[in-house]
């Protein structure tokens, strides 16, 4: 190589010295866009009426027999749009009392689903229970494979289980029917991939996705494939629903909108929160649709909400750590559309659902990983690290009760009792304020 003159030496390190500094620059300035909160003013953001409890929780048990209500939880978060709120008419207030247990040793990482007189519970190791919702026996146990990590939907006679692995050896999961009064099976498909995407179950359609990035639309009265669409990596939380458009995010970090009717793409947008900006979290939350808006978390650490119509960004907020955990949005008498989230950095959010802003947080130390629930004005939400779970108020993050079970995804009820998940037994809690009669 030959030598440069002196003079031309340092201008030439100066030169590198010059490209060195703005390069830190660049990556300064990216990794402070990246970790800053953002609030974009111009996405539209509808206003609705909070939900008409009465409509949805009887105030007394009726008279012929104490379940006989017609109140079903039948999804994963409650209702399609995966909103993880119960209104209640009245208040359940702790202290609750035990009424029964079903006591097990396999993990309960997803609650229950409700229909009529019984609960559908899918273990951790693949077996589904129907458990009366007033006495907490076990009517019939079915082991359907050898791993799941989903809740199971109910309607129509019929309950639908998804799971991760139909049988030890095998990487292939399995949806599976089967009729709710003797758990006989109606249908089942064999997946080519895992599956933990609790299912959506909408006018005799049966949603959800798999590790392959497939997301599939079958008839819920024979298993048979209406159509199918491939997201670029593994679709891990439930599909939510809402105006005609199926809503999910997969590992690449995409978010999606889907046609409910055919399955064609409406519209799919990305994220950059991670890696100082320069790369994408993953969703393995299960987004929420309220408000003209999807809200959803992300391994990168921040919770977003973007435009239904379009998927445009309407506001990211951060917090310091994994973001696995399901939102629960809505409003409670008495305060503003909320959204409702933990993070594995041990703090519970209560953001705004406009803006992102937070309300109020609770630090309470470990790994807040499932979904929480809004049952009238309380949120119910677990701690994976500590094995506790809360019953915060709402509007104000006031600690109403505490035990020390629990892990994931805590609670559902039916307006008169809370049914509530600890680390591998579920219960049935009777708040101080209600009673179920027994006969």
């Amino acid at each position: 190589m030959p030598r440069l003159p002196h003079g031309r030496w340092r201008w030439v390190l100066l030169g590198a010295l010059v490209a060195v500094l703005a390069g830190a620059g660049i990556v300064a300035f990216v990794a402070l866009r990246s970790e800053r909160d953002i609030s974009n003013d111009d996405v539209e953001f509808v206003e609705t009426a909070p939900p008409t409890a009465t409509q949805t929780v009887p105030t007394e048990p009726p008279a012929r027999h104490p379940s006989d209500d017609d109140f079903v939880w039948p999804l994963y978060g409650y209702d399609k749009a995966r909103t993880h709120l119960l209104a209640l008419n009245r208040e359940l207030r702790p202290p609750f009392r035990p009424a029964w247990a079903e006591r097990g040793r396999v993990l309960l990482e997803f609650t229950p689903v409700l229909c009529r007189r019984s609960l559908y519970l899918l273990k951790n190791n693949g077996a589904l229970y129907k458990i009366s919702r007033l006495t907490g026996r076990v009517e019939w146990r079915r082991k359907l494979g050898s791993l799941a990590a989903s809740s199971p939907a109910c309607g129509g006679g019929s309950v639908y289980a998804v799971l991760l692995q139909r049988g030890k050896g095998t990487k292939g999961g399995r949806v599976v029917a089967l009729t709710m009064k003797t758990g006989r099976t109606r249908w089942s498909r064999k997946l080519p991939s895992r599956a933990e995407s609790s299912p959506l179950l909408d006018r005799g359609r049966l949603i959800f996705g798999s590790e392959d990035g497939t997301v599939y639309n079958l008839n819920a009265h024979n298993g048979r494939i209406r159509w199918t669409f491939k997201a670029k990596k593994a679709v891990k939380g439930a599909v939510a629903f809402a105006d005609g458009k199926l809503y999910f995010g997969d590992y690449s970090g995409r978010l999606y909108a889907i046609r409910r009717r055919d399955g064609r793409k409406v519209w799919v947008t990305g994220t950059k929160g991670a890696g100082f900006g320069l790369a994408a979290g993953q969703f393995y939350s299960t987004p929420s649709v309220a408000y003209g808006r999807v809200y959803i978390g992300n391994t990168d650490g921040n919770v977003y909400s973007f435009a239904s119509r379009d998927g445009k960004l309407a506001w990211r907020t951060r917090t310091s750590d994994y973001v696995y955990a399901s939102p629960a949005v809505g409003q409670v008498a008495g305060g503003p559309p909320t959204v409702w989230i933990g993070s594995y950095d041990g703090t519970f959010y209560a953001l705004n659902a406009k803006t992102g802003a937070k309300r109020w947080t609770r630090k309470v130390g470990s790994k807040i990983s499932g979904s929480a629930s809004v049952i009238g004005d309380l949120v119910f939400f677990s701690d994976l690290g500590k094995k506790s779970t809360w019953a915060l108020g709402a509007n104000t993050g006031k600690t109403l009760w505490k035990t020390r079970r629990g892990a994931f995804n805590p609670v559902i009820s039916d307006g008169r009792r809370i049914y509530f998940n600890g680390y591998s037994s579920l219960f049935g809690l009777d708040p101080s304020n209600t009673r179920y009669r027994r006969r």
